[in-house]
């Protein structure tokens, strides 16, 4: 089974002006609860996963065999990119990619720009010499992200479109992480989307534009950001959500019993909620 290059996938969601989800997997389950999804509905694949969660799954090269074996179970019949999300070095991305990685994330969005640029392009020439997509990002997003946590004002953080114009022509990265209100993990206040600023940043760029941050941002600004130029969505926290409830209901009927039927519920569960994410950014609901 063969993984596709996300700018591909990035590129289906431009010329249909929508949104595709980008969703965690921690484990073979989550891996086929995703396919599954994506293969009931006709809808591309993309999987992110930190560092966090290639060592839950046996490395780089685990977690390639992992979405391999489930696209397989699966009888996959649409396109799966695996993406590296929020990698800090480049010595790490070569190792993704190396293991078979079809895209990566170098994020260099906490350091000084001319440092995130001269990152981002090196990153960027190692990975298109074998046809790899590259996401950079500028501007930070407020909350916790594996074992990184961001603190501050949210405001004073969002992308400045001038300077995401010139990131993007200077690193030639295939597709942009902004900052435009939305927060990683979980809310403890209600986000409000800078949709002008969203505009403004999609007039001066010539590549995707991702939104991190999307679990527990509302549908209706989500596809109004969507309709706006966002083109991925990263789904994260709430795919875990979704897993971890699972459990909690199941040990809440009568005749629960610890045993595998507790997983083969956990996948069906993911499955089915990231079924209504790839509707909800598909504009389909």
């Amino acid at each position: 089974m063969k993984l596709s290059p996300m700018k591909d996938i990035l590129e289906m969601a431009e010329e249909r002006n929508i949104a595709y989800g980008a969703y965690v997997t921690v484990s073979y389950e989550t891996a086929l609860a995703a396919i599954e999804a994506g293969t009931e509905l006709d809808i591309p694949v993309i999987f992110i996963t930190g560092t966090d969660c290639c060592d839950l799954m046996g490395g780089f090269e685990g977690t390639v065999d992992t979405v391999k074996r489930a696209m397989k179970a699966a009888d996959c019949k649409v396109p799966v990119a695996l993406h590296l999300d929020h990698c800090r070095t480049y010595v790490e991305c070569v190792q993704a990619i190396q293991a078979g990685y079809s895209s990566v994330m170098i994020d260099g969005s906490s350091l000084p720009f001319e440092e995130n640029v001269a990152l981002t392009k090196k990153v960027a020439d190692y990975a298109h010499c074998y046809g790899i997509t590259v996401e950079g990002e500028l501007g930070k997003l407020v909350g916790e992200e594996g074992n990184f946590k961001v603190e501050g004002d949210p405001e004073s953080a969002q992308t400045d479109p001038d300077q995401a114009k010139e990131f993007v022509e200077r690193t030639g990265i295939d597709c942009i992480a902004v900052s435009i209100g939305t927060q990683h993990g979980v809310y403890v206040a209600a986000p409000h989307l800078n949709i002008e600023r969203l505009k403004k940043i999609h007039d001066v760029v010539d590549v995707p534009i991702v939104l991190h941050g999307g679990s527990g941002t509302p549908k209706e600004q989500v596809q109004e950001a969507i309709r706006n130029g966002i083109r991925k969505i990263n789904i994260a926290t709430d795919v875990l959500i979704a897993v971890a409830n699972s459990f909690e209901d199941m040990k809440q009927k009568p005749d629960f019993k610890y045993n595998t039927g507790m997983f083969v519920n956990s996948q069906a569960c993911a499955r089915e909620f990231i079924k209504g994410k790839m509707r909800e950014f598909a504009l389909m609901d």
